[in-house]
């Protein structure tokens, strides 16, 4: 990955791809010449994004699936190893926030799902997809975390304890990866950014004031074509 300006040739797969900091991100590698896999489970969502990378040049696959069912990140996985023999760039952007409450008063339906969509479906997904991207020359895993978990702050316990898990496996994965070939690990922290996710957690906050997904997606595109330490960490700010 020598050129940082264009990722032609390169296959990415991009997990909440359907809108968001992770449409943003399909849409700017894309944009840098990756082929991107889009998966998410608004179907009609997914088109929208593919439509909008196929109008402006780029090329795209949508795959439509729901990281909580069953054996379907192992069918995915299939159905890429099937079509390409290697992924070289894996997002992980999709993630579910479970009302914000006392840890006392979690929800257990709501925090089981946080558990399956922001840790379970991780692993599963590293497991899955570690064969292709060990076939990459330069393969690079991207996860998307938030501050709640390094930091802990009142009411938000049922995320960000997923995500301070979320964190840890893809630091272990990353020491485990680190001596077996070209793959670099990253943690991307993108910071107060205008998405569903964030409305949902601040309703009153006028979303003129944060960042566009865009900004975070631009970053993301060009992390992946950086050499970087495995394990790197960042958090995306507003550019000046």
């Amino acid at each position: 990955m020598a050129d940082s300006t264009s990722l032609e040739g390169r296959v990415a797969l991009v997990t909440g791809a359907s809108r968001g900091i992770g449409a943003a991100s399909a849409t700017a590698l894309a944009a840098r010449g990756a082929h991107v896999i889009l998966t998410g489970r608004d179907v009609r969502a997914l088109e929208a994004v593919e439509d909008a990378i196929h109008e402006a040049g780029g090329t795209a696959t949508i795959a439509p699936l729901d990281l909580a069912e069953q054996d379907g990140i192992a069918r995915l996985a299939a159905a890429v190893a099937g079509r390409w023999d290697k992924l070289d760039i894996l997002v992980i952007a999709a993630a579910y926030l479970p009302t914000l409450t006392p840890v006392t008063q979690i929800e257990p339906k709501q925090f089981a799902q946080a558990v399956t969509t922001n840790l379970l479906a991780t692993q599963a997904l590293i497991a899955a997809f570690d064969p292709l991207l060990k076939r990459s020359d330069g393969a690079r895993v991207v996860g998307l975390t938030s501050s709640v978990g390094a930091d802990a702050r009142p009411f938000w316990a049922a995320y960000g304890s997923t995500k301070a898990a979320f964190e840890s496996l893809l630091d272990s994965y990353a020491e485990e990866v680190r001596k077996l070939g070209d793959i670099r690990v990253a943690i991307v922290d993108p910071g107060a950014t205008r998405t569903a996710m964030r409305a949902k957690a601040y309703p009153g906050e006028d979303p003129a004031t944060v960042k566009e997904p865009a900004v975070v997606g631009r970053r993301i595109a060009d992390l992946v074509g950086e050499d970087f330490p495995t394990r790197h960490r960042e958090r995306v700010v507003n550019p000046a």
